[in-house]
């Protein structure tokens, strides 16, 4: 008899103790967040209707007018929940926001990476990429481009003269029929961020750092022919690490 009472008892306790688990799970608030990216040169707001104007001025002294800026973030996390990647296009006014729903409260870590990394970068796989023109050639490696930010300058005879600073993985093509590679996507980590309510997240992206930090970029010698000079796309990585910071958060 005894022993069918301890077996009843621990039928008991183990039911109870899913019960409570189960209970506990359901009572986990959740919130929704929205990161919103916005643009800036060191702090005055750009958006589309900044473009093909020349009323910017980078570290060197070139003043400069943007024509096209679209840019890929992949690997945004937000506490355990992931998105895979996003296509930022300024001047279209898309992909500035990404939506993430049933986030739990408290201090959740926010992270992103610029471009992609090397096992995300495969070419081909994204047809939504492949649609609007972001591959990489072969010759250069295949997978896709991290960054196409064109306009022009005005150069040393203030003559306007146009610049691609596109970002792409690193390659070296010196060595004879072997293509080098150096990984140059960059984590963004934008700490932890105390959620209490259905919140905005807005990350700050200032175009001038591109430009000024830690490398000040002369646009009168490295401005278009950029993806295959493997030196100059490891100072495009190391500048844009500077780029992009958090900004207001709230409801």
């Amino acid at each position: 008899m005894k022993k069918i009472i301890g077996f009843i008892f621990i039928i008991v306790i183990t039911f109870s103790g899913c019960k409570a688990e189960l209970n506990c799970c359901e009572n986990i608030k959740t919130v929704n967040v929205t990161l919103n990216f916005t643009h800036n040169w060191d702090g005055v707001p750009v958006t589309s209707s900044d473009f093909k104007i020349f009323k910017f001025i980078n570290k060197n002294g070139e003043s400069i007018s943007i024509e096209r800026l679209r840019y890929v973030v992949s690997n945004i996390n937000i506490g355990d929940l992931n998105t895979n990647y996003q296509l930022i296009n300024v001047g279209d006014n898309t992909g500035l926001e990404i939506e993430f729903n049933q986030v739990p409260l408290g201090n959740q870590q926010l992270k992103f990476t610029f471009g992609f990394s090397d096992t995300d970068n495969t070419d081909g796989i994204y047809q939504d990429l492949n649609s609007v023109n972001f591959n990489v050639p072969e010759m250069l490696g295949g997978g896709y481009h991290y960054m196409q930010f064109d306009g022009k300058y005005l150069d040393t005879n203030n003559q306007e003269s146009g610049f691609n600073y596109h970002a792409i993985r690193a390659v070296d093509r010196t060595y004879p029929n072997i293509l080098k590679f150096e990984d140059t996507s960059f984590e963004v980590d934008l700490g932890a961020i105390d959620l209490k309510e259905n919140t905005t997240i807005e990350i700050n992206v200032n175009l001038a750092e591109w430009f000024k930090n830690p490398n000040t970029w002369n646009l009168n010698q490295l401005n278009t022919v950029l993806m295959p000079n493997f030196e100059a796309q490891k100072l495009m990585s190391d500048n844009g690490k500077s780029v992009f910071s958090l900004g207001k958060v709230g409801s």
